[in-house]
């Protein structure tokens, strides 16, 4: 997903010259907030290098997740946490802003398409999708993905949650989840029984009230979908504003939420750019973790526990480097066996989208601010102010429907982007023109990861398996017809050119599954790959409690423990999951939300 700033990279020099400026300047005008800055930068340095070589507790990732369960645990002044991230800092000289290309919402493909921030990740090719080698970004830096994403905040539907219990993470239910979701978020609008107030999490609406996203929103109603005022409240069916985790116009990663305000905490140390290789046993107990910093091989110990809060991806991969997964793939790569667990690495859960682009016969979308000068304005401007078309992602509209009659839930989701994007960004865009991105949200397509080889440093095989079902095949065509339908509406008239993707000769429905197989792509949501459940199911890697089954010491609390995937983005259920995973560690009840009412389509005999 590439924005405003794509194209930028020509002109970064011209870029860290303003920066440079703007950091004088803004130094002079707000000495203050820039030295507060510097002094938690410091106070990590001097944190992370500390002598000490036992903590209680050991985070292995500074993403979504583990910065949530920093900041959680560290909450208690007698528990001593360690945070060990891969990649660097999300700040240059202890300032969020002369890091612009994180914290700029408009910017996000800077770190989508280099590997400086980024695990750079690629699929094996997909032969169900004419060979092809998918392009996988996860974050490997201080608030992992969040530092990355396109900023869309999206819970899921409730009835995820309760699918999850069924599938055998009992106490994860709706009622059980929905308060965590409350407790992370202060969302812009205030409180009420679905939102949060009082969180580290600052969530708000667009502010652009763009032309191109009123039509569309109209557009779907018009073709017979409701409106929703809060997709991640009573009603996720129907389109609507979409919420975002932006404040003040700055991306607001779990970093920003989580991590900053906790790192002063005396009890608290994290250290960046650290490779953990291993997790250490003695016989099947965790009592520590090995990496590597500086070159350097080195070990540090927990004396109550080790969590991985890597992702989906790194999480599986340390726990078989470490002998933890099928014991028979183990032992060909020469790892001795501490726990055979033979769902580590299964399960792979992902959604794939495809963009329905149409050309825009009126100059009013992002194309002019992809121009260097342009750029450059609203650079500065953001810079400056933290105002403009810089501190947006532009995904401010979108919407969740139903595929066809007798589904209980929606299985679409859109995103309404007033722009086009080509090959995840790294094209610049080259006209007028709006888009949607649009994909099932439950495949029925399951994949898995696995070693590669016994160094840390290689990348798994990834095998999303995508498109293997004829149900996959089905919805994708549904995504197509469904989303020409709505560009058709009258909302469009005024705007509307010819379509470009797929294209006015794609009409068959042979053709539209070419389509599929050449253009889809991964929205970044890879899960599933150490599934929570019931330590009677053998595909099962945690515990309803986030303890990895057969060891003592561990546990997995982040993306991978999904039992399945959910309907939207994976954000805003990671950082709840981190939330509710802090209160097990605490050892303190679940919150619990009772009967909280949840829309549901009047009939099934209807697919709107």
């Amino acid at each position: 997903m590439s924005y405003l700033m794509k194209g930028f990279k020509c002109h970064s020099s011209v870029m860290c010259k303003v920066a440079g400026t703007l950091f004088k300047a803004h130094t002079l005008k707000n000495t203050f907030g820039i030295n507060e800055q510097f002094k938690i930068s410091r106070a990590s340095s001097q944190l992370s290098s500390k002598k000490t070589d036992s903590y209680n507790y050991i985070i292995v990732g500074a993403g979504s997740a583990g910065c949530v369960l920093a900041n959680r645990l560290t909450e208690d002044p007698h528990s001593t946490v360690l945070l060990l991230e891969a990649g660097p800092k999300d700040t240059l000289l202890g300032s969020t802003r002369l890091m612009w290309k994180i914290h700029m919402p408009a910017a996000l493909t800077y770190n989508l398409c280099d590997d400086k921030y980024n695990w750079h990740y690629h699929t094996t090719p997909q032969r169900h999708m004419d060979g092809r080698v998918m392009y996988w970004p996860r974050g490997r830096v201080w608030g992992g993905s969040s530092s990355l994403n396109a900023m869309v905040y999206i819970r899921g539907h409730a009835e995820d949650y309760n699918r999850w219990s069924r599938e055998g993470a009992l106490g994860w239910d709706y009622e059980h989840c929905l308060p965590y979701f409350k407790k992370a978020q202060t969302h812009e609008l205030g409180p009420d029984r679905y939102r949060g107030g009082n969180g580290p999490l600052h969530v708000s609406r667009g502010k652009t009230n763009h032309p191109l996203h009123q039509a569309f929103l109209e557009a779907a109603q018009q073709a017979g979908y409701p409106f929703t005022d809060d997709m991640n409240g009573y009603q996720q069916e129907g389109f609507g504003w979409m919420d975002m985790t932006i404040h003040e116009g700055q991306r607001w990663s779990t970093a920003s939420a989580y991590l900053r305000p906790a790192i002063s905490r005396p009890n608290f140390s994290v250290a960046e750019k650290t490779l953990v290789t291993k997790i250490l046993f003695q016989g099947t107990k965790c009592i520590g973790i090995e990496y590597v910093k500086n070159g350097q091989r080195k070990k540090v110990f927990a004396n109550k526990e080790v969590i991985l809060s890597g992702g989906a991806i790194n999480s599986p991969q340390l726990l078989m480097l470490s002998g933890i997964g099928n014991a028979d793939d183990l032992k060909k790569l020469g790892i001795p066996v501490v726990c055979h667990l033979p769902g580590v690495g299964q399960n792979l859960q992902d959604h794939l989208e495809v963009y329905v682009q149409q050309k825009c016969t009126k100059p009013i979308t992002l194309y002019s601010a992809q121009k260097p000068l342009n750029m450059v304005r609203i650079g500065l401007e953001w810079l400056w102010k933290c105002t403009g078309e810089g501190a947006t992602a532009h995904l401010e509209s979108g919407g969740f429907i139903r595929s066809e009659p007798g589904v209980p839930h929606p299985d679409i989701q859109f995103h309404f982007l007033p722009s086009q994007v080509i090959d995840h960004g790294r094209v610049a865009s080259t006209m007028e023109a709006y888009q949607v991105h649009v994909g099932p949200m439950r495949s029925t397509s399951v994949g898995w990861l696995k070693l590669k080889s016994s160094d840390p440093n290689d990348h798994p095989i990834i095998e999303p398996n995508y498109l293997s079902t004829e149900r996959d095949i089905w919805e994708f065509r549904q995504c197509v017809k469904l989303s020409r339908e709505i560009f058709a509406q009258k909302a469009f008239e005024k705007y509307r050119g010819p379509e470009i993707q797929p294209g006015n000769h794609v009409q068959s429905d042979k053709d539209i599954d070419a389509f599929i197989r050449q253009k889809a792509d991964s929205a970044y949501h890879p899960s599933c790959t150490c599934k929570m459940g019931q330590p009677s199911d053998s595909t099962a890697v945690v515990d309803p409690q986030t303890k990895v089954i057969g060891v003592e010491n561990l546990r997995v609390i982040d993306a991978s423990i999904m039992p399945s995937i959910v309907t939207g983005n994976l954000n805003a259920p990671t950082i709840m999951i981190a939330e509710k995973a802090a209160d097990i560690i605490k050892g303190l009840p679940s919150l619990q939300e009772k009967n909280v009412p949840v829309y549901k389509p009047k009939t099934l005999e209807t697919q709107r």
